[in-house]
């Protein structure tokens, strides 16, 4: 009786590894992203165990009244507001959770200055839901991001 409970919790291992395996599409958000307002592309890369992403096109790079590239303005600090936004990291240190969700990261909206909680649900290879919030995933906004390449 004994050796056939030992098989069977080694089945049950085999089984669940082997469902862990599978669902390890960690890197499938890895890529670049139309962001919701369509205003920017966001790079989406890993380092080490982690996801960033950073604003690498905007429709509008150059400010229209000096003509010169756009910079962190809103930051709420002020040694940063001369940082270009083009190449600003603005995601950081999202982790895989296993069924498409990427969670636990910062994301920082350069059009507030304000950074926010955020969690990633990949909808499909192409659809990315980004959801920036306070305290709780409950109270937050979700933008749709598209797929470029």
């Amino acid at each position: 009786m004994k050796t056939l409970r030992n098989l069977v919790a080694i089945f049950i291992l085999l089984i669940a590894q082997s469902a862990f395996i599978a669902d390890d599409d960690s890197d499938a958000v890895v890529g670049t992203w139309l962001n919701g307002t369509k205003k920017g592309h966001v790079q989406i890369y890993k380092r080490g165990g982690t996801y960033f992403g950073k604003l690498i096109w905007l429709s509008e790079p150059n400010d229209p009244t000096t003509g010169k590239p756009k910079t962190d303005i809103r930051n709420g600090d002020p040694s940063k507001r001369t940082r270009p936004l083009m190449n600003l990291p603005i995601m950081y240190n999202f982790k895989y959770n296993g069924g498409n969700v990427w969670s636990d990261g910062k994301i920082y909206n350069p059009e507030d200055g304000k950074e926010y909680n955020c969690k990633m649900t990949l909808k499909d290879p192409n659809t990315l839901d980004v959801r920036g919030y306070m305290g709780i995933s409950l109270i937050g906004k979700t933008q749709t991001w598209t797929r470029i390449k």
